[in-house]
């Protein structure tokens, strides 16, 4: 992520102090006004154009929280009639994305080195991924890992996303 960060930090209006600050205040700002939401989204799908394959519309963000949803369409099934495993990879991830870097301090950069996805229902609908992160405190480079869950609309449990993000001061 840190191209789509870099890319997403121009995008953005100047001024404030973090990138996950900046992200926050457009996403305040849009999310307010008649198709903010849908404006917002598309923006996310520009900067990071392969999430925005799937096209998400993010629903909620808040400090470490994100809320990313996607209707069930024929591009994105598999030959089962149901959303693919990589387009649930993909919200799952995006997701998780977003919870991080509404959190990351200029200090601090990040990139994912991992994903690991459990599935537990075809997704069909309207899915619904979750992401609640909390950051640790990162004195050295390590490890965090943060989990999204995808849910259909009777609220069952899809799909788990587990994003394993490398975390590092900047030098």
């Amino acid at each position: 992520m840190y191209g789509a960060g870099t890319a997403l930090a121009r995008l953005l209006p100047s001024g404030m102090s973090t990138m996950g600050a900046r992200l926050l205040d457009t996403w305040n700002r849009w999310s307010r006004i008649p198709g903010g939401r849908w404006l917002f989204s598309r923006l996310i799908g520009r900067v990071a154009p392969y999430s925005g394959s799937i096209r998400p519309t993010v629903m909620d963000l808040a400090p470490g929280r994100a809320r990313v949803t996607i209707r069930e369409r024929r591009a994105l099934h598999n030959p089962f009639a149901s959303v693919h495993a990589v387009a649930l990879a993909n919200l799952g991830e995006l997701a998780s994305g977003l919870a991080m870097w509404t959190l990351m301090p200029t200090r601090l950069r990040g990139i994912v080195t991992s994903l690991r996805i459990t599935f537990t229902k075809k997704g069909r609908g309207r899915l619904v991924a979750e992401s609640v992160v909390v950051l640790p405190d990162v004195t050295a480079p390590m490890a965090h890992e943060v989990t999204a869950v995808i849910r259909d609309e009777a609220g069952d449990a899809v799909a788990e996303v587990t994003v394993t993000w490398q975390l590092d001061l900047r030098p």
